[in-house]
């Protein structure tokens, strides 16, 4: 177990509308936190040992770290414009590396199998050919020109259509996609992953979006976000192995995987190896 190069990140820790002044006891990294409020309505939390740790919030979460952060939480821009919903999902617990949930929300690959009819059919399995980088200035992985036919690509959207894709990793346990918006096609609909890792081989997941959609009610929007992500979860609680590779030999990448090529390259450059396995076994 390496958490050393993870230990100055932030994770999410839970839903800042749910804090409570008695306190939510949860884990982050394998050591047990306690999230709670205090007496000015400030996030207050604190590790095993009576700590307390560097807190934030953002994008409706409340946001920790067991060391010390030298930088500030991720930009997402859109979390800020004019008239975008702002959909607090909830949080799924699941039972597989926080590595892994990343990279799962990185394929689109699974989709005409795992969430068929929703965000994929067949015979529409071919993955088009896309651009994946690793932005340098910025420190974060990249995928661009991504595009699939989805039978509903959106709660929004009423019927098929050929949905665009930009994936971006600005943190090891972070994702944020941007897809096609059907209500306003020259914008972004944004939806986020944010994972925090409780252990090695388990991690709650809490989903976040910003959309641009004046008419589907709140419940419909969470609801279709975690039908989406319970599909997933089947999938996920049986990879084998259970920590995600980060040999490049120990599987064996398709042109579907270009990304999660990247985001492991990227992982093994930083030393972010809490939830990863670093040779065969």
């Amino acid at each position: 177990m390496n958490k050393i190069g993870m230990i100055d990140e932030w994770y999410p820790v839970g839903l800042f509308s749910q804090l409570d002044p008695n306190g939510r006891d949860t884990w982050l990294m394998g050591e047990p936190i306690r999230v709670a409020i205090d007496g000015e309505g400030n996030p207050l939390v604190t590790g095993g040992n009576g700590r307390v740790l560097a807190v934030c919030v953002r994008y409706g979460h409340v946001w920790a770290s067991l060391g010390k952060p030298d930088h500030d939480l991720f930009p997402i821009p859109e979390a800020d414009q004019p008239g975008r919903r702002l959909v607090e999902v909830g949080v799924v617990r699941v039972r597989c590396s926080p590595l892994r949930a990343v990279e799962n929300f990185l394929d689109i690959a699974h989709f005409p199998f795992v969430h068929t009819d929703i965000l994929g059919s067949e015979p529409h399995t071919e993955v088009q050919n896309y651009k994946v980088e690793i932005r340098e200035e910025e420190d974060e992985v990249w995928a661009t020109q991504v595009k699939f036919y989805q039978p509903q690509a959106a709660k929004s959207a009423s019927g098929g259509i050929t949905t665009e894709y930009m994936y971006r990793v600005p943190a090891p346990t972070c994702s944020v996609l941007y897809k096609t918006c059907p209500p306003r096609p020259s914008e972004w609909d944004v939806i986020t992953l944010f994972v925090q890792p409780l252990f090695e081989d388990v991690c709650d997941v809490w989903p976040w979006m910003a959309l641009y959609d004046d008419d589907t009610p709140m419940t419909d929007l969470i609801h279709f976000q975690q039908t989406i992500f319970l599909q997933d979860r089947s999938i996920l609680e049986n990879q084998i192995p259970t920590l995600l590779p980060l040999d490049p030999g120990m599987e064996i990448p398709t042109r579907a995987d270009l990304t999660s090529v990247a985001y492991r390259r990227w992982l093994k450059r930083h030393n972010y190896t809490y939830g990863a396995q670093l040779v065969a076994q």
